[in-house]
């Protein structure tokens, strides 16, 4: 005969629910080792630790989704009052400057830059129309999303008043539509290596690039 395995006696007690009513003594006899030492504690205690321990992790679950909740609220008042900014915006020369000052303000971007290119023949003088080569405008079509990362040596990031500092990038590609090439390029920089991770995600990113192309069609031929 086989012996009895702890198996056996599991599966037992699981399918016999009635059980410990006819031996409810053994309940309080039952003795099991705290997570929290070495001592012995009764099953009820055990239980109610347990217990314990589940209430506490759902109060840290609800603390976290609190927390983000907040700052998902506080994102979308800044990117609520950037985006008025651009659309009362009457001077469309100013308004690239304008779309980097604001990100530089709203969301305490540390670095940011823009470059711009086949715009209006009347904007052909500006700063942000200058000194774009072809390796970045190719760069720039190439990217479907915005690229979010370590700085690899990017060409953009000379860009910056401080390239030296930028360690992490966010690289946004504006475009007029999903299929069509790039007639822009933001830099947001970050001297914190971690403050734009290739584990982000690109969501928000990706509406900055649809809200400023928007605003920077005017510039447009």
């Amino acid at each position: 005969m086989n012996p009895i395995t702890e198996d056996d006696i599991a599966n037992y007690l699981a399918n016999t629910p009635d059980f410990f009513e006819r031996h409810a003594q053994l309940l309080a006899e039952v003795q099991l080792t705290s997570p929290h030492g070495q001592r012995a504690v009764s099953l009820q205690e055990r239980q109610a630790e347990m217990l314990r321990e589940k209430i506490k992790a759902l109060e840290h679950r609800i603390m976290d989704m609190v927390r983000h909740g907040t700052e998902n609220v506080v994102t979308a008042d800044r990117l609520q009052r950037w985006t008025l900014s651009l659309l009362t915006w009457r001077d469309p020369r100013g308004l690239p400057w304008e779309i980097i000052k604001g990100l530089h303000q709203q969301f305490m971007v540390p670095q940011t830059a823009i470059k711009l290119w086949d715009l209006d023949a009347a904007y052909a003088g500006e700063g942000y129309n200058q000194g774009v080569s072809e390796d970045v405008k190719a760069l720039a079509t190439s990217l479907t999303t915005p690229y979010i990362g370590l700085n690899a040596g990017f060409e953009a990031t000379a860009w910056l008043n401080e390239p030296q500092q930028a360690q992490s990038l966010a690289l946004i590609p504006l475009r007029t539509a999903i299929d069509a090439p790039a007639f822009g390029l933001l830099v947001l920089a970050s001297p914190d290596p971690q403050r734009y991770n290739a584990e982000m995600g690109t969501d928000f990113l990706e509406r900055i690039a649809q809200l400023a192309s928007a605003a920077l069609s005017r510039l447009r031929p």
